[in-house]
């Protein structure tokens, strides 16, 4: 309980930025750039450290909703994904939250209804509550109701963007499929099948092209199925039962890969013995199976940070770094030398 005739405790003022500056013996435009990291070259170093020792020995904190007032800005970006569920998209939103946090930036997590079709707009009017937009997999058409070509945009793992307030950050998948080839080819094999993810989306696409063309002259099938376990399970069976089957199967993901295995040992087909299987991001999932699953390891939580960066630099007029991040070949027992 507060002392006989004090003011309780709420009713203290805060201090203000006058009182800083009349603490520091500066104006308060000086206290302005100081505590905006915006001083150097226009205030001297010492007085900045005034500045500071002022600040910190009164307690101030600025207005951030004031200051984001006169800026224009809402310190909030959206980060918009296909599905929830995945594990890939929970570490992109774990290394985007990480930088968005470090900048005072909050970041709020939208898994679209529509998968990668057209994503509603979850706000009353997400362009007055938003600074800009983070997706990832999804196409930038998918995302007019959200930003209505106003809010800065990165995309992440898409087909790259032109337009000043726009990025694009992508994984070096082509390279990764590339890997993939010549592991295989290194083995031996000759006959291979490309199970694809059957979505429609520039992701995917650029995965076939890139395995097409590190396979010229292979006997290459591509066969489409579900982005599901069950799914690829049942389009490998129709794949695999038959004479000329291939040696090996790449996947456009882990998930299919297990579907690939299921359906290997319900037609007594040894792995990788009889056939050799790969998949795409090096899921929990692909240590979990039996044989372990050689993959393509996708740093999704590296890439989130690097896509809320550039967003960052969107929003600060600066050029964002969207060179794409390399991937990694993980070689596990699901390979191995083609059979006879």
């Amino acid at each position: 309980m507060p002392a006989s005739g004090s003011p309780p405790p709420d009713s203290v003022p805060r201090p203000t930025s006058r009182d800083v500056a009349r603490a520091a013996g500066v104006s308060q435009a000086a206290v302005s750039l100081v505590l905006s990291g915006k001083w150097r070259g226009r205030v001297g170093a010492a007085t900045a450290e005034r500045v500071r020792e002022a600040a910190d020995g009164l307690g101030y904190r600025p207005n951030l909703a004031a200051r984001n007032l006169r800026l224009g800005r809402t310190r909030t970006a959206l980060l918009v994904v296909p599905a929830l569920t995945s594990e890939f998209f929970a570490g992109v939103y774990t290394g985007a939250q990480r930088v968005a946090a470090a900048h005072g930036t909050g970041l709020v997590l939208y898994p679209s209804p529509e998968g990668i079709g057209p994503a509603r707009d979850p706000f009353d009017s997400a362009r007055a509550a938003l600074d800009g937009v983070l997706a990832s997999s999804m196409a930038a058409q998918a995302l007019a109701a959200i930003r209505g070509d106003t809010l800065p945009l990165v995309m992440l793992d898409a087909e790259p963007l032109p337009g000043a307030r726009t990025a694009t950050v992508n994984l070096a998948l082509a390279d990764g499929m590339r890997q993939v080839a010549a592991h295989l080819r290194a083995l031996g094999h000759r006959r291979f099948a490309h199970l694809a993810a059957d979505v429609d989306s520039w992701t995917f696409t650029s995965r076939a092209t890139a395995l097409a063309g590190a396979l010229p002259g292979a006997g290459l099938a591509t066969v489409r199925a579900p982005l599901s376990i069950a799914g690829a399970r049942e389009a490998a069976l129709r794949l695999l039962d038959g004479p000329g089957r291939p040696t090996a199967v790449v996947c456009d993901d882990d998930l299919m890969a297990a579907g690939v295995l299921k359906a290997a040992r319900g037609l007594g087909l040894r792995v990788p013995d009889d056939l050799s299987v790969t998949g795409m991001d090096d899921l929990t999932l692909a240590r979990a199976l039996d044989p372990e699953l050689t993959t393509v390891r996708l740093p999704a939580e590296e890439f989130g940070a690097r896509g809320m960066t550039a967003l960052l630099a969107l929003l600060d007029g600066t050029e964002p770094r969207t060179d794409p991040l390399p991937v990694e070949l993980v070689v596990r027992g699901s390979t191995g030398p083609a059979p006879a």
